[in-house]
């Protein structure tokens, strides 16, 4: 039964992962048929903060009184804690831009380092020799992963501070989303982050579009990029966390990567390298060696 459920959480995690790492080709697609990136994100939270207020009413009927409901300190709170969901999206689309896709996912994935740096800083305590070398390990992975290895490196620094930019904003929502208001219900505290979210994106649309708004993106791209960045991920992830632990699920949602090279590989073309993959591979080990308990082997 134990072994069920955690199968179950694999597959939840897996796929939740797989979802994000579709998303950035979704945007560049978009992009190559002249959408903005105001564009894309406002059409992504429109249909993601939709979804939510039809996930969290079916909830309440299903459940009626025995949904936890979330105080305003808690709102504002997950409110507060989703701006840098919405930072997240406006860099991250905004890199892709700039860099390739399988370069921008890799620039994504520095949350592992981030993280590590995050806790020491907010926990006031030295990371385990483990992490210190998942981190170095990471690093390293990374220079192959973005070819900085080689000297035929052309990318637009414009994307690599963009993507930094997102990873940090990532890492923050990570460890906001894991500390505020966890008595809450996943699908009321994704809408309230979304909320959050939205009123970042909304300024940095208004500030930034440039012409009439096309209302085409909707139709095309918009719930595509909100099932697969802000509905169906959150919602699975939550589901499935729980089921597999951090640990087990860390290593899982590490999918995220190669599937989002994969795909820039596939529908995009973009080219990625021997090295590049090797890059890759370490990153992921890098994960897998942060989240697993080596002493259970001993």
């Amino acid at each position: 039964m134990i072994k069920n459920s955690v199968l179950k959480g694999v597959l939840l995690v897996g796929l939740g992962a797989t979802s994000y790492g579709m998303l950035a080709t979704f945007v560049k697609i978009a992009y190559g048929e002249g959408f903005t990136t105001p564009e894309v994100t406002i059409a992504q939270f429109v249909y993601g903060i939709t979804g939510m207020l039809l996930i969290n009413l079916f909830q309440k009927v299903k459940k009626g009184s025995d949904v936890v409901k979330a105080s305003k300190k808690n709102i504002s709170q997950l409110m507060l804690a989703g701006t840098s969901l919405g930072l997240t999206s406006i860099f991250y689309y905004l890199a892709v831009k700039y860099i390739p896709v399988s370069i921008a996912i890799v620039l994504l994935m520095q949350t592992v380092w981030m993280g590590v740096l995050f806790e020491m800083i907010l926990e006031k305590k030295r990371p385990s020799n483990q992490k210190i070398i998942a981190v170095i390990i990471v690093l390293f992975g990374t220079a192959l992963a973005t070819n900085l290895i080689q000297s035929k490196v052309d990318l637009d620094w414009r994307g690599i501070v963009l993507g930094f930019l997102a990873a940090t904003s990532f890492t923050t929502t990570m460890f906001t989303a894991n500390r505020v208001a966890t008595h809450v219900s996943s699908a009321q505290r994704s809408l309230y982050m979304l909320l959050g979210g939205a009123v970042i994106v909304a300024g940095f649309a208004i500030a930034t579009q440039t012409g009439a708004f096309n209302f085409e993106i909707f139709l095309k791209w918009g719930l595509i990029l909100a099932l697969f960045g802000t509905i169906i991920p959150p919602l699975l992830l939550n589901a499935g966390f729980p089921l597999t632990g951090i640990g087990l699920g860390s290593i899982v949602s590490a999918l995220e990567l190669p599937v989002s090279v994969l795909m820039a590989y596939f529908l995009l073309s973009e080219k990625v390298t021997l090295i590049q993959w090797i890059g890759i591979i370490l990153i992921i080990l890098a994960i897998v060696i942060m989240n697993v308990n080596f002493k259970k082997f001993k």
